[in-house]
């Protein structure tokens, strides 16, 4: 009989031991390819993450931030220098303005309330708000303050997240429009819309000219519903301040090169811009993934190194078994090579087995287990960050990264992964008997029994 056949034999010979070790290593095996598939999913949303959050460069005037503040608009002939950058893959343009009752016939869809009137009377009198009087212009009189509705023009119509209020674009009804588009349209807050009666193909007056309206979209927070969005082109014509701009937001490949092409950033512009990054949110987001990875890692080193302790002292014992089987067969001219050999085929039957199942366990228990390590890892990232509204932030940017959305996947490579696994808990299983093997002597064994 040969020796593979043999040794195949031999696996089943006590089929209460080979059920009991089959099914402790499948469950070695499964939580191993388990953590395997978790760490590969992990380290594809890491990377995923890196190239969609925290990879921009915030530009704005020097001295402005928002409506606050002052300085000069940057022009864009400056900010194209920046294009040039290496790892910059596009930028942004954007230009805000206020629209009030004497620009626009739109009445804004906020209540000014108890904080926007306490905010109005610090905001000094040299200009008005839109809607407010006044006794005197220069002293702090009776105001009756309107929130003001901002206009956004912009190069990219579906991104509000770098814009005042932050959110998200949902467009419920109508068209987003053509960034390079150059004509009178614009895209209307769902609040805004409701105020002012406006439906797509709506006309409202702003600047002195007729805006038709193409789409209404929801953002996901009262402030941004109250804003319009125009072509980047036509808020710049509208308003007088072509070639001009007050942010821009500058996208990178991803967010390993961030602080290299912040520096480029502010070297081109010296001295006329402010320039922040969002580093820190990536890094928010990337370090409970990290996390998620390292556990992945220490469960599947562990996991291996107890398959290979399992079927290591079950192969001792088996040997310990059979020393006078090895006896005979070295006695009947068998080599300390073909005897080991056997219950390398034995040991590695066993493993097999073991992965077969181990694989059905890994397959079908590695999403569960790869959202539950996300899920408590995010939960208690979010509830960990401090301040006023921090959690609800970082809670926001993990959403908008489609963190929690994670999916296992499993290809090919987790097979063999898995029949190599088994391979080598098979051969480390099998080393140290190898050696007790080598030692038995066919005399002594004889005199023994």
């Amino acid at each position: 009989m040969g020796v593979i056949k043999r040794g195949i034999r031999n696996a089943f010979r006590n089929w209460v031991r080979t059920l009991s070790i089959v099914t402790i290593l499948s469950f070695s095996i499964g939580l191993a390819l388990t953590m395997l598939i978790a760490r590969q999913t992990v380290q594809q949303k890491i990377e995923s993450v890196k190239s969609s959050v925290g990879n921009t460069v915030s530009v704005s005037p020097a001295g402005l931030r928002g409506f606050e503040g002052g300085g000069e608009a940057l022009t864009e002939a400056e900010v194209a220098k920046v294009q040039n950058i290496e790892h910059v893959t596009s930028i942004t343009k954007t230009l805000n303005d206020r629209l009030t009752t004497a620009d626009s016939n739109l009445v804004s869809s906020i209540d000014a309330g108890s904080l926007g009137q306490r905010f109005s009377q610090r905001s000094g009198e040299s200009v008005p708000p839109s809607g407010s009087t006044s006794t005197n212009q220069n002293t702090q009189g009776t105001r009756n303050y309107t929130p003001p509705i901002t206009a956004l023009g912009t190069t990219d119509p579906t991104n509000l997240s770098s814009t005042m209020g932050g959110g998200t674009f949902k467009l419920e009804s109508g068209t987003v429009f053509n960034p390079k588009n150059t004509d009178n349209v614009a895209l209307v807050g769902k609040n805004l819309a409701t105020k002012n009666n406006l439906k797509v193909n709506s006309t409202f007056t702003a600047y002195n000219a007729t805006i038709k309206v193409v789409g209404i979209f929801d953002s996901g927070n009262n402030f941004s519903n109250n804003q319009v969005i125009i072509p980047f082109s036509t808020l710049q014509k509208l308003t007088s301040q072509t070639g001009q701009m007050t942010s821009a937001t500058v996208n990178i490949d991803s967010v390993t090169n961030i602080d290299s092409v912040t520096a480029s950033v502010k070297k081109v512009l010296g001295d006329k811009a402010d320039v922040t990054n969002s580093a820190d949110q990536a890094k928010q987001v990337v370090t409970p993934l990290e996390n998620i990875k390292s556990i992945s890692t220490i469960s599947l080193i562990g996991s291996l190194i107890a398959g290979s302790v399992i079927i290591l002292l079950t192969m001792i014992m088996i040997v310990r078994e059979r020393r006078r089987e090895i006896g005979i067969l070295k006695a009947i001219g068998a080599n300390n090579l073909k005897i080991t050999m056997q219950f390398v085929v034995e040991a590695l039957t066993l493993t097999l087995f073991g992965a077969f199942f181990g694989l059905l366990i890994g397959v079908f228990g590695s999403n569960p287990v790869t959202k539950l390590l996300v899920q408590n890892s995010t939960s208690a990232t979010t509830n960990a960050v401090p301040g006023m509204g921090g959690g609800r932030g970082i809670g926001r940017i993990i959403e908008f990264a489609g963190v929690r959305d994670i999916q296992a996947s499993v290809g090919w490579d987790i097979i063999l992964y898995g029949l190599l696994a088994a391979l080598i808990i098979a051969v480390i299983g099998s080393a140290i008997p190898s050696w007790f093997i080598s030692k038995i002597r066919p005399a002594e064994v004889m005199r023994t029994e």
